[in-house]
């Protein structure tokens, strides 16, 4: 909300003290729930609580920093306290600020509203201190109103403390906390408090307030100026005060885009967008030559990081949500030169960069030199330009293994000599984790089995067996003649098995069931404690897919594919859907 811009000086009668200059956040902090800015369901909740009298006995305000949590309390305060210019007023959700309460509150001296920073305060001793005064009346208000900021500060000694007396309060006190970091409070004091959360102001109410208040101190300042800095605010009321303060005393009172862009640093927007440019292109010396220059003038190497996952990130919005070049926020210059970034780069591209900048960044904080580390960083994504997409990648390393595979029979080359196109090209490619599938075939016995649907169908096979157990949802039975037990002997109407140690000693009769549940006939299951049987079907997959992983990592199709991105591996083997059937030579096709 943002109806007004009300001075708070002409609040208290003038004094010398007051008629000094005061900043901006403190000159034009709201009075009262109308002039807060963005918080319209915490103004109508409170509002609508104090005039049906359902007034909590705790209340906590949470939000980022400069949203107004300090201030919401204490209009809380003098709503709850305020007598009318009468003297003869209850509470109410639009207090008079005439009366001795208000402007007692105001000024941050009222006797029955107590405020305590538990940022200074953390002890079990300050909260006993604090709360020893809360079983006598209040001297002149209606309430006493105990205000606690960043609460999250607080021991745990020191909640324990509270806790008795939020449970069962005295009917004359108010509990106010405001904390940043909501999730450090305990869930038993919580539960006790009546919960808002205070938004990040919005940057066109931002800009909104902030042309009221230009007005107001007999300023000018341009839309684009004013936009720049409630992007620089993230949302916070006092943040954006404070930067405007500083921009109206940089200019005389003149607020321009261009003093504004100094002021804020943001002159170097350009050179980020120039050194990401020349990134794409792949310009090595271009890249060292202006990551030099910046480092030169002050900038932290890892700052400069920043902005580049910045900027690759409003480019990423922007290719995949044209509609973000509307935000306010952006600078002409972001929307043009960002538009055509993101129109010129792919998603493949844009996602590359962003997880190589990322973990780079991580490597310029730890590393012994900062502007070293940047530059191997900037140096790999530069040569990274001329990678072809992961798909691509994958797909060209395929036709290439096809050609390696049909000469399978001549010498193979060096090792060496496939690592150098890769290496050539700036090193591994960012973001791709594993190689992809292979189109090895699967040996059979890995293969899925088609389950008869029919009810008595015959089985003809041990693994029959075990394929209707998995198609009858007996998971159970299919576990354990997977895993426990060694196939003996097995014929149409008989079974003989060697059960192993976690077999079930009922497997026999359960299994002897199904079977003549599915097939209709009298089934024999024999065991035999004696005989060596089969390795497990669990086991024998097991050993099939180690020997298939090795294979697949053997095929110069694959072998192309891991030399194109070192790092990669095999992590399954499967027969791709129409793929061809093994060659006559033994070759996987």
């Amino acid at each position: 909300m943002n109806e007004s811009i009300t001075d708070s000086s002409e609040m208290a009668p003038a004094s010398q003290d007051e008629a000094a200059y005061r900043v901006l956040a403190r000159k034009y902090r709201p009075q009262d729930f109308s002039q807060l800015v963005g918080q319209d369901a915490l103004v109508r909740t409170v509002t609508n609580a104090i005039r049906e009298d359902r007034i909590a006995h705790a209340f906590i305000l949470t939000g980022v920093r400069g949203v107004g949590k300090t201030t919401t309390a204490r209009i809380i305060a003098r709503s709850l306290n305020c007598i009318g210019p009468g003297g003869s007023g209850g509470p109410t959700a639009e207090p008079c600020g005439v009366c001795e309460h208000c402007l007692a509150i105001a000024e941050s001296r009222h006797v029955d509203v107590l405020e305590m920073d538990a940022a200074s305060r953390t002890g079990v001793d300050n909260m006993r201190e604090l709360l020893d005064g809360v079983r006598y009346l209040p001297a002149t208000a209606r309430f006493k109103v105990y205000i606690i900021d960043e609460v999250h500060m607080l021991s745990l000694q020191a909640f324990n403390a509270l806790l008795k007396t939020l449970e069962e309060p005295p009917e004359h006190v108010k509990f106010i906390f405001a904390t940043t970091e909501i999730r450090k409070l305990p869930v038993t004091v919580l539960s006790r408090c009546q919960r808002f959360d205070l938004r990040r102001v919005g940057a066109e109410l931002l800009v909104e307030h902030f042309a009221g208040i230009v007005d107001a101190e007999g300023a000018s300042a341009d839309a684009e100026a004013l936009n720049m800095i409630a992007a620089a605010a993230e949302g916070s009321v006092r943040d954006g005060l404070s930067l405007l303060d500083q921009a109206i005393a940089h200019g005389g009172g003149k607020v321009t885009a261009e003093q504004v862009r100094a002021m804020l640093g943001l002159a170097d927007r350009l050179r980020v967008f120039d050194l990401f440019e020349a990134l794409m292109r792949g310009d090595v010396a271009e890249t060292l030559g202006q990551l030099r220059e910046q480092y030169d003038l002050g900038a932290d190497p890892a700052v400069i990081l920043r902005d580049l996952l910045e900027l690759t990130h409003l480019l990423t919005r922007l290719k995949v949500a044209p509609g973000a070049a509307d935000d306010p926020a952006l600078s002409e210059m972001e929307r043009q030169r960002g538009g055509k970034l993101a129109g010129d780069l792919s998603m493949p591209v844009l996602a590359r960069t962003w997880q190589m900048l990322l973990k780079g960044l991580g490597e310029v904080r730890t590393a012994p030199s900062a502007l070293a580390a940047a530059e191997m960083v900037l140096i790999r994504l530069a040569y990274s330009t001329d990678l072809p997409p992961p798909i691509d990648a994958v797909r060209q390393a395929v036709e290439g293994g096809a050609a390696a595979a049909s000469a399978a029979s001549a010498p193979a080359p060096p090792p060496s000599s496939s690592r150098t196109g890769a290496e050539a090209r700036g090193g591994p490619a960012a973001g791709l984790a594993e190689a992809a599938p292979s189109p090895m075939p699967e040996p059979e016995e890995a293969a899925p089995i088609d389950a008869p649907t029919a009810e008595a169908a015959p089985i003809d096979s041990f693994a029959e067996v075990v394929e209707r157990a998995e198609a009858t949802r007996a998971a159970r039975l299919y576990h354990h003649l997977m895993e426990d037990v060694r196939l003996v002997a097995f014929k149409p109407g008989q079974i003989t098995l060697r059960p192993l140690s976690n077999a079930p000693p009922d497997l026999a009769a359960t299994l002897r069931g199904k079977l003549e549940e599915w097939t209709g006939q009298a089934w024999a299951v024999v065991i035999d404690g004696q005989a060596e049987g089969a390795p497990p079907l669990a086991e024998q997959q097991r050993r099939d897919r180690t020997a298939a992983l090795a294979e697949a990592e053997s095929h110069p199709l694959v072998q192309a594919v891991m030399e194109t991105f070192p790092g990669a591996k095999v992590t399954d083997v499967r027969t791709l859907d129409g793929a061809d059937g093994p060659a006559d030579d033994g070759e996987p096709g």
